[in-house]
């Protein structure tokens, strides 16, 4: 009978070592149910987001994406100001109101800039274009996945390092352990103290065939205060 329940042990121990996944396998599955038809490189699609802070704020964002074409457009709607920043091959263009001619100033106090909107393209692509943006040239996926519990319910976790000249940060990302949907992703600049932030996610859009998160709710990682959310309140493909 001992000897039996030795073999057993040793049965469960080999089949669960056998289920690990790798992060590799961990980031491809959750690709697979994120976007199962391989729809990611030639994505267009149109996204309406609004952004709400805790001061009761909000500000309204129409973000067109497409890919194929290396064109990213925002536009965004506050009080009575609309900001429309686009980033293609050509270059980018930057306009107020409906009009390319911008004073200095307008663009000092509305920080707009080339820079910025190149810095709203790389923003808003690889947000909403996780887990499938992990493939990028720079990213290092760590080949160890871990299980935690993150606000009571356990999750495969995946964490990824960059190297130097794309990012500093470090990422994990919180997987279902049954779906692979992705539902909580958060970062770090240095995890000895901790700073940095988190970011669940509620509820999905399928846009042009890929399953985006509905709801970002951003925290601190430190105090848990929170930041503000971002609902994707429309969708529609190109």
């Amino acid at each position: 009978m001992r000897y039996f329940f030795l073999c057993l042990t040793a049965l469960v121990s080999l089949v669960s070592s056998a289920q690990e996944l790798t992060g590799s396998q961990l980031l491809q599955k959750a690709i697979e149910y994120h976007d199962p038809n391989d729809s990611w490189s030639s994505f267009k699609g149109n996204l309406g987001v609004t952004m709400s802070t805790p001061d009761g704020k909000e500000r309204v964002s129409d973000i067109i994406i497409n890919l194929p074409k290396e064109y990213f457009q925002v536009t965004s709607m506050k009080d009575t100001l609309t900001l429309k920043q686009s980033v293609s091959k050509e270059g980018c263009e930057l306009m107020l109101n409906g009009s390319t001619k911008i004073s200095e100033e307008d663009k000092k106090t509305h920080r707009l800039t080339c820079e910025r909107a190149n810095m709203y393209k790389n923003y808003y692509t690889y947000l909403y274009g996780l887990p499938m943006k992990l493939k990028d040239p720079g990213t290092i996926i760590d080949s160890k996945t871990q299980k935690k519990t993150f606000k009571g319910k356990e999750y495969l976790v995946l964490k990824t390092t960059y190297e130097k000249e794309v990012g500093g940060d470090i990422w994990y990302f919180y997987f279902d352990p049954n779906t692979y949907a992705m539902e909580v992703y958060q970062f770090f600049r240095d995890e000895s103290k901790p700073d940095g932030e988190y970011i669940l996610l509620t509820g999905e859009e399928e846009i042009s065939g890929i399953k985006m998160p509905k709801t970002r709710a951003w925290y601190y990682n430190k105090d848990d205060k929170y930041l503000g959310t971002d609902v994707l309140t429309k969708a529609s493909s190109l």
